[in-house]
């Protein structure tokens, strides 16, 4: 059996999800051998998945001759600077969203979000990934995109449908939203590259594009994206402190809605929606209509288990789904998440690819249009247009 080692870089949220992965891998021997992060709780985080090694930077895990590939689950300010730093030191690569952004330079005005134009951004976004996808190619090493929505169940099987049918998608539907991040980073475009519309639309854009992947391929065509028109704002701004009680989100120079519209070249449609203000609960859905069919993807929320609930203290620690405002009521509770989700199949698949030196499902080519399409709709917003791609 294949024997792949992993350097986990980042100790938060995505590498907990990301844990769950490795730990279910089937057919390859992963080993998280070592795991680098600033914080003290990287210790831990060591220790609780009985981690072999720690590294305090991620420069010692570089140069670890131990690991085969890298897992950046890291902010995404870091994310173009070591991607390449990874493959120049010999190693596969897996990122999390998003691939690279813009998140100022030396000059730019504070907050940047209000003060740099998107054009520019779009601009120098594609300069710095043009960049990156060179030093990747350079190294002959993988680059493996941690999209989980490709990987979803609910979305494997409209994948499966489009393939086996060939039918022609005219329209396409997509969101994620929740309630607002509780990070301080979220608030500011410095730190995430932007506001809903890049930290959770990328998602159900990704989705978008991958699905006209699928078709293309079915059908024997080639499409593209031929244009994006989109709108962002702070629809909570108009709140008082005691009005919001539930909302998370604190924008400082980002958005805390947006709607992202992409024309495709065969001239078909896609919307995807992105809002830090929706209770309930994360909302993860897909709907595709086809010349001859609608498949509804509703990765979360979904019904396969409902409760209704009076007493929420009884409940203790008990997990219903992702950035849920309560457990009383009628509650559509999310089992097996990180299969539901698409962590565990996305893991398996990038195993399996550093084992064999295959290509992942969600490529570098995913992660790179991904990225030039959402600055491309913040370009967009700003102007006020359609901007021509």
């Amino acid at each position: 059996m294949a024997k792949v080692r992993v350097g986990l870089i980042g100790s938060g949220f995505a590498a907990e999800l990301h844990m769950q992965g490795y730990r279910r891998v089937f057919g390859v021997e992963a080993e998280v051998s070592a795991v680098a992060a600033r914080g003290d709780h990287v210790r831990d985080f060591a220790a609780r998945h009985r981690i072999g090694r720690v590294h305090r930077d991620a420069a010692a895990l570089l140069a670890d001759p131990e690991i085969d590939v890298v897992d950046l689950c890291t902010p995404p300010a870091t994310h173009g600077a070591m991607i390449v730093a990874a493959v120049r030191a010999g190693k596969h690569v897996i990122c999390e969203k998003p691939f690279c952004g813009y998140f100022g330079r030396a000059g730019d005005a504070a907050p940047i979000g209000q003060h740099v134009p998107k054009s520019l951004m779009y601009e120098r976004v594609l300069a710095e990934m043009d960049e990156i996808r060179a030093a990747i190619v350079a190294s002959g090493k993988l680059f493996m995109y941690a999209e989980d929505w490709v990987y979803a169940p609910a979305l494997a099987k409209t994948v499966e449908i489009l393939h086996t049918t060939g039918d022609k998608i005219l329209f396409m539907k997509a969101e994620e939203s929740h309630s607002g991040s509780h990070a301080a980073h979220a608030a500011q475009w410095s730190m995430t590259g932007g506001g809903s519309l890049i930290r959770m639309g990328c998602h159900p854009l990704a989705a978008v594009l991958y699905l006209k992947r699928v078709e293309a391929r079915a059908r024997g065509e080639t499409i593209g994206v031929r244009d994006v028109t989109a709108d962002v704002g702070n629809v909570t701004a108009s709140l008082a402190p005691s009005e919001r009680p539930f909302i998370k989100a604190n924008p400082v120079d980002v958005e805390d809605w947006g709607m992202m519209t992409v024309t495709f070249t065969d001239g078909t449609k896609a919307i995807v929606l992105s809002g830090d203000m929706i209770m309930g609960g994360v909302r993860n859905l897909i709907e595709t209509y086809t010349n001859s069919g609608s498949l509804f993807a509703n990765i979360t929320p979904n019904n396969q288990m409902t409760t209704y609930m009076t007493d929420e203290s009884k409940l203790g620690g008990v997990y219903f789904t992702e950035k849920v405002d309560c457990k009383t009521g009628w509650q559509f509770v999310c089992l097996e998440e990180e299969w539901t989700r698409g962590y565990l199949q996305e893991i398996q698949d990038f195993m399996e690819c550093v084992a064999t030196g295959r290509q992942p499902l969600a490529d570098l080519q995913l992660a790179c249009e991904t990225t030039r399409i959402q600055y491309a709709g913040y370009w967009a917003a700003e102007e006020g247009r359609r901007i021509a791609l």
